[in-house]
């Protein structure tokens, strides 16, 4: 694949959104497939996503997505193809979400993503991905 180099024989991805290339672990495989496939076939600006965003503790959010006015819209948690995605992986991204706030969350270990809308509290399950352009309205 394009974009994949060894350094001291262990593999290395070109992350587009850090401009610099990362270890290739199977969870940052899912990211860049999956951020790919958010700007490629649903229209997000690459420019709005960043990724690794570091949070009010030491942990951070895996990818953001913000709006042109820079306001969190979409905070995304990636896990690798072996780790499922359950109650508690949910857990995680909604109390990372008590920082940002944003209306959407995304769950992906690469063939599941778990798409949900939160409004005043309460978590609507979605059945797509949403458009970039039906996340603005």
């Amino acid at each position: 694949m394009k974009g994949i180099k060894q350094i001291n024989g262990k593999d290395y991805i070109l992350c587009a959104w850090r401009h610099r290339y990362v270890r290739l672990t199977p969870e940052e495989w899912v990211r860049q497939q999956f951020l790919h496939t958010l700007v490629e076939q649903y229209g997000y600006p690459e420019s709005l996503i960043a990724v690794e965003v570091q949070l009010a503790t030491k942990r951070r959010a895996d990818a953001v997505v913000y709006t042109k006015e820079l306001q969190p819209l979409v905070l995304i948690e990636f896990k690798s193809e072996q780790v499922h995605l359950t109650q508690q992986v949910l857990d995680q991204i909604a109390i990372y979400n008590k920082q940002f706030a944003v209306p959407y969350l995304i769950l992906c270990n690469g063939p599941e993503v778990v798409v949900a809308q939160v409004q005043e509290n309460k978590i609507t399950f979605l059945q797509n991905i949403p458009e970039w352009t039906q996340l603005l309205n």
